[in-house]
């Protein structure tokens, strides 16, 4: 039974997901690049090192990839403010801590950003620690980061939960099973393909696949 319960935060957390693609799209139109808003979504999961050339190609990564980072960074800050977590985000945390769990929150969004979304979870002491992007040097689907979450919480028999296909990817590549919610914009359909071994809409809804 796994005793280390890794927690993806931007989409599985907090209702951020789409923050980030506005602040993706305005920055890429900052650097004379042209993406639309549904294919950015479609790397959301993966981390700020890679979603450049994923959207707009290699290229663009060589020409202005840095810039483009650089200002998604800025654009996001001004839209953090929109972004709540859900529902039922806190009191999940805080059951699974009850089960038995060491919750660790795996993000790989800057420090100032995990912050931000610390105070609005208010999970405290229901948690054994967290990530950002300081901890890893390849973001998701590479499997750093839920390495790295899983050495926070002393390590052992772990399972991952997020809400995109690189949440999912990044706990296959080291054996680590997976849940997903589809509060991120994924469906069900790509989740499970991705390797998720169960989708349900929301973060309450998995409860009942957890031990008690």
């Amino acid at each position: 039974m796994a005793r280390v319960l890794v927690l993806d935060v931007d989409g599985t957390l907090v209702d951020s997901n789409y923050q980030h693609v506005i602040a993706w799209q305005r920055a890429f139109r900052n650097h004379g690049v042209d993406a639309d808003a549904w294919k950015i979504h479609r790397y959301i999961g993966k981390g700020g090192d890679q979603m450049v050339e994923s959207v707009a190609g290699a290229e663009a990564e060589r020409r202005c990839g840095d810039g483009v980072r650089a200002s998604e960074s800025e654009i996001f800050k001004q839209l953090i403010g929109d972004v709540r977590p859900f529902r039922d985000a806190t009191s999940f945390v805080f059951e699974v801590a009850d089960r038995g769990f060491e919750v660790v929150l795996a993000s790989s969004a800057k420090s100032d950003e995990v912050d931000h979304y610390l105070g609005l979870l208010r999970v405290g002491d229901a948690i054994s620690g967290h990530t950002t992007s300081a901890d890893v040097e390849a973001t998701k689907p590479h499997p750093d980061l839920v390495e790295a979450a899983i050495e926070k919480a002393g390590g052992g028999d772990a399972l991952m939960i997020g809400d995109s296909i690189r949440d999912v990817e990044a706990a296959q590549r080291i054996g680590v099973p997976s849940l997903a919610v589809l509060t991120g914009g994924f469906s069900k359909r790509e989740l499970e393909a991705a390797g998720a071994s169960e989708v349900r809409p929301q973060l309450a809804d998995l409860l009942e696949c957890l031990p008690a």
